[in-house]
């Protein structure tokens, strides 16, 4: 064996300098790319948050090259002869590469000075494209993101394939519009030249899994948790209080990241901005990050500096901090990741599954606000469904009023927000909530005329699940929010009730953009499952419905037979007073009529009213 074979380096290298013309595989057992919303966000806040702390419109671009380094962690290579093959970091590289894809064709569309990007997403030969992670079954998706924008994946994709199409779409929402503009080749630069990983690069598989097993599974790779950790632990008297603290500090990070990947980072960011934040960096030129914003880039240093403005003035106050303080918010943070990912109908925790399932990642934060260290758990209980009530019908509300839900739009208003819950009883709470909610002018009422169009077919669809799944409970049976929305199994489509056939409806539009816009509204859709989305959808109204009435009660309640056979949902009808008819034919005032039957169910579904009653108050004020 070669001296080379046995050596290792270790080396910080520039984005550009780990991407720049290089061909990274990824052996067959690696995971596939899994990375949620909650880590991509991280990743995208902390890049911008912390270039923005730097950049001042002031600044030549050559300034950028004096701008402190930033450093993203580590990667593990095995290189194998000329193939360097990634044992740690698939995530991290596949996560930048989607960002690098995302910039290129954002300044494209802007128009910027376009900084040359190209050479760190894919290298050519002989006319043929290869990217930098060379995946073979997700080169087709990355073609068709680099060079569209958009990719709509086969059903039989892996899951990789699935996941980077989803995370891509979600960039633009986490891209901040301070950087779409003048600033972004600033940004493209700083990125490119100024943000370095460490490369630790072995020359046999023993040794890259050596490392990679010595810095994860022994503590030895310093993260700015480690280095928190560090600090609270040496203001703590040495000996059992200090022991105490490092015991629980150890499980609940552990317990945390067990549950998903990064989870820990991102519970100690949530809870300190939840409890200790007062100012958000505002939206405009020049603004300071504030204790908000820096927490989110730095919560070690951010700590230090505001230790005594938080109470740490104590080696008795630092160990309450870790074994009362942080033990209580973890495990509140614990209930909440185990929520998004689970739904129990019955449970006061269900609203958070649903605004999880809109990517709305700033709720967590905001549940945390109102929670107190002395709160029983039926007021915790309490307070987490009167937050996750508003949330739900905030974004209910925005999504039917064509309104975004992104993060980087509501940001600074929902922060804004949680300065004002932090710590407020149950009824404080509910007041508060349900006043904002009554000073909302975009409401179901607001709009008459929601339309499906490409870029919210995703969050009709689940609007429609919660409509279908609140038909269903109602008329006595079980939950099908789950397998309206979830994937798995039966896989569930927006359906339109029109075929798509213009000429069918000569007598009711003249031109055949009328009729599509009309065939667009909501009154005219339903989830109904692929298969059978597939096969009947050339078919005429006549045709499908008596084959709706053995769908989900939404959809057989187009049929006569719904009201023939099923008391639980007869019942139902008679007592809310909801419009529901069956129809013989379907027409463009059928399309109108059944769209505002979805408003009144939507209107009982997300009634702000609820956030009153749940915390025992009889009626608004």
């Amino acid at each position: 064996m070669s001296e080379r074979a046995n050596s290792i380096d270790g080396v910080a290298k520039t984005i550009a300098e780990i991407l720049k013309d290089k061909k990274y595989s990824i052996d067959y057992y690696q995971r596939e790319y899994k990375w949620e919303t909650k880590q991509l966000a991280e990743l995208v806040t902390d890049l911008t948050a912390k270039f923005l702390q730097l950049y001042s419109p002031d600044h030549k671009r050559t300034a950028v090259g004096g701008y402190p380094g930033y450093y993203l962690g580590s990667i593990i290579i095995s290189q194998k002869g000329n193939q360097p093959f990634v044992v740690d970091g698939q995530q991290r590289l596949t996560t930048l590469t989607l960002l690098l894809t995302y910039l290129r064709r954002l300044q494209s569309e802007l128009g910027t000075p376009e900084v040359k990007i190209d050479e760190l997403i894919y290298s050519e030969s002989y006319g043929e494209k290869s990217f930098n992670l060379d995946v073979a079954d997700r080169n087709d998706c990355m073609q068709g993101l680099f060079e569209q924008g958009e990719y709509e994946a086969p059903p039989e994709s892996v899951e990789s394939v699935h996941t980077l199409v989803a995370r891509y779409g979600e960039i633009d929402g986490l891209f901040p519009d301070e950087l779409k503009g003048d600033a972004l080749p600033y940004f493209i630069d700083w990125l490119k030249d100024r943000v370095q990983i460490v490369q630790i690069t072995a020359y046999n598989d023993d040794d890259a899994y050596a490392i990679f097993e010595t810095m994860n599974d022994r503590g030895l790779k310093l993260t700015p948790a480690d280095m928190l950790k560090g600090y609270l632990l040496a203001n703590i008297d040495d000996g059992l209080p200090r022991a105490k603290a490092n015991d629980l500090w150890r499980s609940w990070m552990r317990r945390l990241d067990d549950l998903g990947e990064g989870l820990s980072a991102d519970f100690l960011k949530t809870w300190l901005r939840s409890q200790y934040s007062t100012k958000i960096r505002e939206r405009k030129k020049d603004a300071k990050p504030q204790d908000w914003d820096r927490i989110g880039t730095e919560f070690h240093r951010w700590l230090r500096g505001d230790s005594k403005r938080i109470g740490l003035t104590s080696s008795d106050a630092f160990g309450t901090f870790v074994t009362r303080d942080l033990d209580f918010y973890a495990r509140q943070y614990e209930r909440l990741s185990q929520a998004e990912m689970t739904f129990d109908p019955a449970s006061p925790l269900r609203f958070i599954r649903f605004n999880a399932d809109h990517r709305f990642t700033l709720q967590d934060q905001m549940l945390l606000a109102p929670l107190r260290i002395d709160d029983d758990a039926a007021s915790i209980d309490t307070k987490l469904e009167i937050v996750g009530r508003f949330v739900d019908i905030l974004l209910a509300w925005r999504v039917w009023n064509f309104r975004a839900t992104d993060y980087s739009t509501m940001q600074y208003g929902m922060t804004a927000l949680m300065f004002r819950i932090r710590g407020l009883s149950t009824t404080e709470l509910a007041r508060e909530l349900h006043r904002y909610l009554l000073n909302e002018d975009e409401t179901f009422d607001s709009n008459d005329d929601l339309l499906m169009h490409q870029q919210n077919r995703g969050q009709l669809h689940k609007i429609l699940a919660r409509l279908t799944d609140h038909v269903t409970t109602q008329s006595g049976q079980a939950s099908n929010y789950v397998e309206l929305t979830s994937g798995t199994g039966v896989k569930y489509e927006v359906e339109h009730i029109w075929a798509n056939h213009a000429e069918r409806h000569t007598d009711e539009f003249a031109h055949e953009s009328d009729f599509a816009r009309h065939r667009n509204r909501i009154g005219d859709l339903l989830l109904l499952p692929k298969q059978h989305n597939g096969s009947y959808n050339d078919d005429t109204y006549e045709q499908k419905r008596p084959r709706y009435f053995s769908q989900n009660l939404l959809a057989a309640s187009l049929d006569p037979q719904a009201y023939e056979k099923n008391p639980g949902f007869v019942r139902f009808v008679r007592n809310t007073g909801l419009d529901f008819r069956a129809y013989d034919a379907f027409t463009a005032k059928s399309v109108t009529e059944r769209g505002d039957l979805y408003r009144s169910i939507a209107k009982k579904v997300w009634d702000p009213e609820k956030l009153l009653r749940v915390a025992g108050i009889a009626e608004a004020e």
